[in-house]
């Protein structure tokens, strides 16, 4: 009997699931069981290895979890309502869900923290761990700048094919921004005559453009100097293999809500 963590992947067929199931094939604690996409797509029923490009693994995409397959648990890479389409047979069969899709409305992002009540759930803007720490950063800096006269804006920069912006990474920056030094308004761009800037904003600004996997900046400036906190992401790896970190520690957890911050021991 096979002592491996048996995940399955939602989006599958999408750019980041076909990088989850070629590294999570490499990773020798993980069997990789079920690779699910949205019901329309032309690729369903092919093996989801050749689809990633790594040949042949034995199991086809399929619009939806095989029933006489155990998952340990379902990474979710895919877009808004491919989430919402995992959820319930999730909570139905008991499955630790990780949520690495952005784009969520309210009361999408809702349902999916409501479904924590049932199973484990890690849902996160951004699964980079870099990233992450990188939000805790954000965090320190902004309690210590707080009333000292900082501006903040924050800069995002990704590939021509992202659909959502800007990033649900940047608004996670935006609002830990927020909490600490109590901005009220997020302005996202600005163009023709503004006035001059108040205290009570962040700029956000998305630029898009080629193959850019992901940079963040977030700017804390003054009269006089400049802190920048800069993430850039190199390859969508760091994105997978936080994903696949995230999933490994949700193996065997109780029903509750979980962030990256934990599976990083930040605040432990």
């Amino acid at each position: 009997m096979s002592m491996k963590i048996q995940v399955a992947f939602n989006g599958a067929a999408g750019r980041m699931g076909q990088r989850l199931i070629a590294l999570a094939t490499e990773d020798h604690s993980m069997k990789v069981v079920a690779g699910l996409d949205a019901a329309r797509n032309p690729k369903l029923g092919r093996d989801i290895g050749e689809i990633a490009g790594i040949g042949a693994i034995g199991v086809p995409l399929t619009d939806s979890i095989p029933r006489d397959v155990r998952v340990d648990v379902l990474v979710d890479f895919s877009v808004p309502e491919g989430t919402m389409t995992v959820l319930k047979p999730c909570m139905d069969r008991q499955i630790p869900l990780v949520v690495a899709t952005t784009g969520h409305t309210l009361e999408q992002k809702q349902e999916i923290l409501s479904a924590a009540h049932q199973i484990p759930v890690l849902y996160s803007p951004n699964m980079s761990l870099v990233v992450n720490v990188l939000f805790e950063l954000t965090r320190v800096a902004s309690r210590l700048l707080r009333d000292k006269g900082f501006d903040v804006e924050i800069v995002e920069r990704h590939h021509r094919f992202k659909k959502d912006s800007p990033s649900g990474t940047a608004l996670q920056f935006a609002r830990i921004v927020q909490e600490e030094m109590g901005q009220t308004q997020l302005l996202h761009g600005r163009e023709g005559l503004v006035g001059e800037r108040t205290s009570s904003e962040i700029g956000v600004h998305a630029v898009r453009g080629g193959d850019n996997v992901g940079e963040h900046t977030v700017i804390f400036t003054t009269l006089g100097e400049t802190l920048e906190l800069i993430h850039k992401g190199h390859s969508r790896d760091s994105y997978a293999r936080g994903a696949l970190a995230a999933a490994k520690y949700l193996v065997g957890k109780r029903a509750g809500s979980y962030q990256m911050e934990n599976v990083l021991g930040i605040g432990d």
